[in-house]
């Protein structure tokens, strides 16, 4: 009998997948340009209108230490909420594409590897094998560390 599933929608970064909870997702946009926040990170972009609302967008390719790539058609920014404690943070994803809602089995899910070297994994709430392939499942609320959070909820 297959474990409980939940569903995520999946988004690459290059050839990496990368999966949110459906349940922490708002909605996803075409990229667009952003208010620039002077002296912010450099994996913070901006602020985007979202229904009349100030959100905070991130370069998750800066965020997570990969190379930077140009904006494309198929670029977007997924909006989620992440979880801090007491608050959600509404927040914008830029990925260089979303793919779909993926269906993930308890089973198939493996924590977050040991690969002999100290590395920030605490980001990581899963890792499901999947066509061959790995997808990464984020933990929210562990993507950004307080402080991060903090400086991104004070710019929104």
């Amino acid at each position: 009998m297959a474990g409980d599933e939940s569903q995520y929608v999946t988004l690459c970064l290059g050839a990496e997948v990368f999966a949110v909870p459906v349940s922490l997702v708002r909605e996803i946009l075409d990229y667009r340009e952003s208010f620039r926040i002077p002296e912010g990170p450099d994996y913070l972009i901006g602020l985007i209108d979202v229904r009349g609302r100030g959100v905070p967008v991130i370069d998750l390719r800066r965020k997570l230490g990969l190379k930077p790539v140009e904006i494309g058609l198929a670029t977007r920014i997924m909006v989620v909420d992440v979880p801090l404690g007491d608050r959600v943070l509404p927040l914008g994803l830029v990925a260089d594409r979303v793919l779909e809602v993926a269906n993930f089995s308890t089973e198939d899910r493996d924590p977050a590897p040991d690969v002999g070297v100290p590395w920030r994994s605490e980001y990581i709430e899963a890792v499901v094998r999947r066509n061959g392939s790995f997808v990464v499942i984020f933990d929210m609320a562990r993507l950004l560390t307080a402080s991060e959070a903090a400086l991104l909820a004070a710019a929104a």
